[in-house]
């Protein structure tokens, strides 16, 4: 059975946090018939937005988890992803971006690109997502969209062009003027639901002919037909409308349409270009691998058709009021209700339940789905980013997780607290990739990592809220890591004689830092002094030990091995004696190559009026920040700075009191730097206490 994949869009909503993502998505909802009134992101009558489904987000009036529901825009089916703003939840964006064709990148007509545009861009582009740009908030004091289309060819690169001009700007905002079909758009009705069509006023005329033809020039770089077209003077609005779809989902054109979602001006009109310019599931190429007879491997595009094997992937797990949800996007082939699933991961077949589409926390159940849609199955047991076929070992590739960066020891208050903790903490981990629990071997202590304080402060409430759990919080702990600074020539002898079969094994080779952060082992063993069927368990050995170092007891980052020589005994000689041997040999030698700490430093990006600058950089100079950069605009600045996030603990209550509430930030893990000599003493002194107290 055929369906017409044309007609299907997938798309994600994405921009800095406070955007408008989330009133922009009430509004997408409302003008296409799915809601039947608009309420608002902190709305007075207690509803709150459609997308914004949890209580906590309604409370703080931010987005935590991506909510995806779907509607009907003139024939043309869309599913819709919103995601969140903050950094915190950035594995939400990275989820959603992975399995979507297509992006709406919201950006504010008067902050412009801001430092989680920079990262929501740089999260599309890892994964290919063609996008298109909404400058929303036209109506605020400030509102300039056409330095915000610069702000996009500047800082982010993009071959930006504007399709529309405001009719007016700020508390004057009418409307917008179509460079395409050179007419003028406006808003009436209640809630902006019927566009009125003009002419162009008269004062923009002269702008808005110039604009076309900068649009124009732009756009016919993608269509020879266009080009000659243009020359002759016969370019249609088809042509046109050809020529940008063609650029921007060879990812080289990013259209700029503008309007504010909450004053209900421009939303239509960018709905009409999601349809007419983003790719449908068949202008998309997405790859997987096969793994054949004999363990080959068969890498390969997938056909984006119903007429052809099943292949899924579940991006994203979630324990919903329906039970466990399992979030799918469906590559090829179809997906009925009663019939089994192949887990390319674990080999079983998984039976489907229910089918359902989601619409945020509502579902309306169905009986199939096909290549191309983004649904909801109940009950099945997977991981995220599990790949389902119809019995093909078949795997897509993974999403990039980020490593957590901060960490928090959580105490039950009572048993039965304990036992709704372990229960809320099991389900948070198999949704979130960014978000981790373990038991600290020594301390039994129950540890979960995150993305920030905010991160973990959410999961906290959560095991409060949805579990009726009283739990406590220890202060938070950072995550340290460690590393050699010079190459050290090791050579170890593991004799143990205990009657019997002994064990006996010799090792040479040399020990030195890694520039990449990973682990190296290389083998340059000549001659079999150390048999080849033992090589492997000296890699595990020393591999085994990079997990704690010898210096403040934090992960080794950055470590090559080499083994150039050693000896065995026909008896004595185990994997398990090279395997100890090796762990030795790095637990001896590791201080003489002269070891320092690594702290995690963060990239800040702290934005404010201009008359606090020298606050802002205050606040940071005081936490060991360096500032790497400062842009000034319009009575605004942006500070960009790198700090160690043992210092950025506490900072928004700082930042607050500095600029009277005016300045907010944004940070994200930057890469690992030596810790200043008192941070280390002070570390190296913790980690000999803990050792002594463990003998």
């Amino acid at each position: 059975m055929s369906v017409d994949l044309s007609r299907i869009r997938n798309i994600g909503i994405s921009a800095h946090i406070d955007s408008g993502k989330t009133t922009l998505t009430e509004r997408i909802l409302f003008y296409t018939g799915r809601i039947r009134a608009i309420h608002e992101v902190r709305g007075k009558d207690g509803v709150g937005a459609t997308m914004d489904s949890m209580d906590l987000e309604r409370e703080r009036g931010i987005t935590i988890q991506s909510a995806a529901t779907f509607t009907m825009w003139k024939d043309h089916h869309v599913n819709i992803i919103d995601t969140p703003g903050h950094v915190d939840f950035t594995i939400e964006v990275e989820r959603a971006l992975k399995v979507l064709d297509g992006a709406i990148l919201v950006l504010c007509s008067v902050a412009g690109v801001q430092s989680q545009s920079i990262t929501v861009d740089r999260q599309m582009r890892r994964y290919n997502v063609p996008r298109i740009a909404f400058v929303n908030k036209c109506d605020r004091s400030g509102a300039n969209p056409v330095r915000v289309a610069a702000q996009l060819r500047e800082k982010l690169k993009h071959n930006a062009v504007l399709m529309q001009i405001p009719i007016g700007l700020e508390d004057k905002l009418e409307g917008v003027v179509d460079l395409v079909t050179m007419k003028a758009a406006r808003f009436a009705g209640d809630s902006g639901e019927k566009v009125v069509w003009s002419e162009v006023p008269a004062h923009l005329q002269v702008e808005a002919e110039a604009r076309r033809e900068e649009m124009l020039d732009a756009v016919s770089m993608f269509s020879d037909d266009l080009m000659e077209a243009l020359l002759e003077g016969a370019a249609t609005e088809e042509m046109i409308h050809a020529a940008v779809r063609r650029g921007v989902i060879a990812n080289q054109l990013t259209p700029v349409f503008m309007g504010s979602a909450y004053k209900n001006k421009g939303v239509q009109l960018l709905l009409d270009a999601v349809t007419r310019y983003l790719p449908a599931p068949p202008d998309v190429e997405n790859r997987a691998l096969e793994v054949l007879r004999g363990g080959e491997e068969r890498d390969f595009a997938l056909s984006n058709s119903s007429d052809d094997a099943l292949v899924a992937n579940a991006f994203k797990l979630e324990e919903g009021p329906y039970g466990q949800l399992t979030y799918v996007r469906i590559y090829q082939g179809w997906v009925r209700k009663g019939e089994d699933l192949f887990n390319s991961r674990t080999g079983k077949k998984v039976k489907i339940g229910r089918i359902g589409r989601m619409h945020a926390d509502q579902m309306e159940e169905i009986e199939a789905a096909h290549a191309g849609d983004i649904i909801a199955l109940f009950g099945i047991d997977c991981a995220s980013g599990d790949t389902f076929t119809g019995g093909d070992r078949i795997s897509l590739s993974s999403m990039h997780v980020p490593e957590p960066v901060v960490s928090l020891a959580v105490y039950p208050e009572d048993a039965k607290a304990s036992a709704k903790m372990a229960k809320a903490l099991h389900r948070f981990t198999r949704e979130d990739p960014t978000f981790r629990a373990h038991v600290d071997s020594e301390t039994s202590d129950t540890i979960i990592s995150g993305m920030g304080e905010l991160h973990l402060e959410v999961y906290i409430e959560r095991i409060k809220r949805e579990y009726g759990a009283v739990v406590k919080t220890g202060a938070p702990q950072v995550k340290y890591r460690e590393t050699i600074t010079r190459p050290v020539d090791f050579q170890y002898v593991h004799k143990k004689q205990t009657g019997g079969s002994g064990q006996y094994a010799k090792i040479e080779g040399r020990i030195a830092p890694a520039d990449d952060g990973a682990f190296h082992f290389e083998n340059k063993v000549i001659g079999g002094s150390i048999p080849s069927e033992y090589i492997g368990a000296c890699e595990k050995g020393f591999a085994s030990s990079v997990s704690e170092g010898q210096y403040i007891g934090a992960p080794v980052q950055g470590l090559h091995v080499t083994l150039t020589d050693g000896a065995a005994h026909a008896v004595d000689s185990s994997d398990m004696a090279f395997n100890t041997a090796c762990r030795m040999a790095v637990r001896r030698f590791y201080n003489e190559g002269n070891p320092v700490a690594l702290e995690p430093l963060m990239m800040v990006s702290v934005e404010g009026p201009s008359e606090h600058q020298g606050d802002i950089i205050k606040t940071l100079m005081q936490r060991r920040g360096v500032i790497v950069g400062t842009t000034e605009d319009k009575g605004f600045v942006r500070i960009d700075a790198n700090v160690p996030l043992a210092e950025m603990f506490g900072y928004a209550s700082v930042l607050r009191s500095a600029t009277a509430g005016k300045a907010e930030f944004t940070m994200e893990f930057a890469r690992y730097a030596p810790a200043p000599a008192e941070v280390a003493a002070d570390l190296v002194k913790k980690y000999q206490e803990k050792r002594a107290e463990g003998r």
